[in-house]
């Protein structure tokens, strides 16, 4: 598989421009392009999909560990002509404290694939050479096949940094210029998603190409992505994974267990789609899928009722905040969810999903499954965590250890329920959560790659209750 990965020596260097614009000028060529994002970062992978028409997918050693790596970007990749892999902040920062773990240099090592290094390089002339000299020979592991000059002031200035990289060696493959940046906008966590912006998005993502394809030599890049290594690494695949689980109980009327049932007994899995829940990762429905359910999509914002026939319900992270008095006003789905809550059925919420199902947010109705309240805060809360699941839950059995990662600038009061879903054991000691009959809720964000076994029990127990409501009594 030719593939890149696109790094920086830190963030806001102009990573997500050329890589965007890289995935989205190579397909306007024809290419199938797989794209890819190191780290947890939901809202790229958006810009990322909208550029080559595929899932953007996240590799995260920290969260599906290093052995994982590999083996999702096969997934991910499968079929393509080329990958490109977006890194995460600097090419050698990682997880605060553990060495090189989940940085961009340790992933591009795992795929074995060339690095190519945006530079920003708005106030350097020929310093930018001992900048890149440096980022070549830190980790002689991570082959830096060259760079992409990013806000270039004038044709003198290009051809001074030239120079400067002619002399170290480091082929440069491209110079945008300044001035030429495409503006995308933020917001207290990041850049907006793709699915808030609609037409403006589309063609944020198409001047990226453009500036791309006028600055950069693609023609290059692409033989550089050639020049990766072959690899014999067997591709992720969720039906395999979740075939070579033990399986889960309670055993179902026809003395089958979990997801073997015929189809008539396939389960309505309804997740929460749309502007205000934009996180997810791909592979998730891809489990729940495999496991054996049917994955519809809706929309908070605009449906009032959950799909017909829905036993089980996943509402992943995004910007309830920005939409609270829309999904307030929308009593009609907050009474529904109530309902499918209280009657036992899985209810599996993150972040975002924590705080719909809480009583308030911001002083706004909510749907009231949980007796809490949501608030927007100052603080930001950013970070990996190492956790244990402290009860038997839908998704997760009692002693589950996990990994997971927090990004909120929100506070839910308390922050536990009587019943917690995590012991946060890492970076420090806390309870975090509710579990409440079906329903799991957390802030924290957790890769089901890791954690396969979450997706058959969520489905096991959806079909218990898809059973139920047709009349069938399980055994």
């Amino acid at each position: 598989m030719p593939r890149l990965v696109i790094a920086a020596p830190s963030s806001g260097s102009g990573k997500t421009t050329v890589a965007t614009g890289l995935m989205a000028a190579f397909a306007g060529r024809g290419l199938a392009v797989s794209p890819h994002k190191v780290g947890p970062d939901y809202i790229d992978p958006g810009y990322h999909a909208l550029a080559t028409g595929r899932p953007g997918r996240n590799l995260d050693a920290y969260l599906c560990g290093p052995e994982l790596v590999a083996p999702l970007f096969a997934h991910g990749a499968r079929g393509c002509d080329l990958a490109v892999v977006e890194g995460v902040m600097g090419l050698f920062d990682g997880a605060s404290g553990q060495g090189e773990l989940a940085s961009t240099a340790h992933v591009a090592k795992l795929l074995r694939a060339p690095v190519v290094l945006v530079v920003d390089a708005s106030s350097q002339a020929r310093s930018v050479a001992a900048l890149v000299h440096g980022f070549a020979s830190f980790d002689p592991e991570v082959r830096l096949a060259g760079v992409i000059l990013n806000k270039v002031g004038s044709d003198r200035h290009e051809a001074v940094l030239r120079e400067a990289l002619d002399e170290s060696g480091v082929p440069v493959f491209g110079a945008l210029r300044r001035g030429g940046e495409v503006v995308t906008p933020s917001r207290h966590l990041g850049l907006v998603p793709v699915a808030e912006r609609g037409a403006e998005a589309v063609a944020a993502v198409a001047a990226m190409a453009e500036l791309v394809r006028v600055g950069c030599d693609l023609d290059a890049l692409y033989a550089v992505a050639r020049s990766a290594p072959s690899s014999d690494c067997a591709a992720w695949d969720a039906a395999e994974v979740l075939g070579s689980l033990p399986r889960p109980g309670p055993r179902t009327p026809d003395g089958l267990n979990g997801p073997d049932r015929t189809v008539n007994d396939q389960p309505r899995i309804a997740v929460a789609g749309g502007p205000a829940f934009t996180f997810s990762y791909a592979e998730h429905s891809e489990l729940l899928a495999a496991a054996g359910a049917e994955v519809v999509t809706f929309d908070p914002l605009r449906d009032e009722q959950l799909p017909v026939g829905t036993s089980a319900l996943v509402i992943g992270g995004g910007f309830p905040e920005v939409y609270v008095s829309e999904l307030s006003a929308n009593e009609p789905l907050r009474k529904a969810v109530g309902e499918l809550a209280r009657s036992g059925a899985p209810v599996v919420a993150e972040c975002a999903g924590l705080l719909y199902l809480a009583r308030s947010l911001d002083g706004q109705p909510m749907c009231g499954v949980l007796d809490a309240d949501a608030r927007m805060s100052e603080r930001l809360t950013l970070g990996y965590r190492d956790a244990v699941a402290v009860s038997d839950s839908v998704p997760v059995a009692n002693g589950t250890r996990v990994r997971g990662h927090e990004f909120h600038r929100t506070v839910v009061e308390p922050g536990a329920g009587a019943t917690p879903a995590w012991g946060i054991t890492r970076p420090e000691r806390r309870v975090e959560g509710f579990v409440q009959g079906g329903v799991h809720a957390s802030y924290l964000h957790v890769h089901w790659a890791s954690v396969p076994q979450a997706a058959r029990r969520i489905v096991a127990q959806a079909t218990e209750v898809a059973r139920a409501t047709e009349g069938v009594t399980p055994s």
